[in-house]
């Protein structure tokens, strides 16, 4: 529904936009903001930033499972030779480990995202400061990000990506 809803109003600010046009010389670009993720230099900067902070403990985090899963193998090998009770605590060991790493797993993955979250927002935000700048040095009466289609000669990624990787 939000979604359908977000396509209408685009749709009909794109009508009303070329209407608008027809009256008087209303100018349009388009920004893609998926290649300003991609492509732009503070966006490459801020991955770089995140693997270095997060890379660490995600080879941690991969030796740990694979130990786990080594464990498990040599467990499975073994358990029919084993008595019960040593059976039953390797087995009570083995899954205090697995809950432990995937444990540990989820909150590496909640704080890689929350991380990734803080980084983008920087990148959104130094983006948009960038596009109004564009807007107002060509003098743009409307720039989206967001639509269903648009024409090449609307598109200004191009000149955007350039200023925000020219630009400290």
């Amino acid at each position: 529904m939000n979604a359908m809803f977000r396509q209408s109003v685009i749709a009909l600010s794109l009508g009303l936009c070329a209407a608008v046009s027809v009256a008087q010389d209303f100018k349009i670009g388009f920004v893609n903001t998926d290649r300003i993720f991609r492509e732009s230099a503070p966006a490459k900067a801020a991955q770089t930033k995140l693997e270095q902070e997060f890379s660490k403990r995600e080879k941690e985090l991969d030796d740990q499972g694979s130990q786990l899963k080594t464990a498990g193998d040599r467990f499975e090998r073994e358990s029919p030779t084993m008595a019960e009770g040593q059976r039953s605590a390797r087995q009570k060991q083995l899954m205090d480990q697995d809950r432990d790493y995937r444990r540990r797993r989820t909150e590496f993955q909640e704080d890689l995202a929350q991380r990734k979250n803080e980084e983008l927002q920087q990148v959104i935000e130094r983006a948009n400061r960038v596009i109004k700048q564009v807007a107002e040095n060509e003098k743009y009466d409307l720039i989206l990000q967001e639509a269903v289609y648009i024409s090449p000669k609307h598109d200004i990624t191009d000149k955007v990506l350039k200023v925000i990787n020219t630009s400290k």
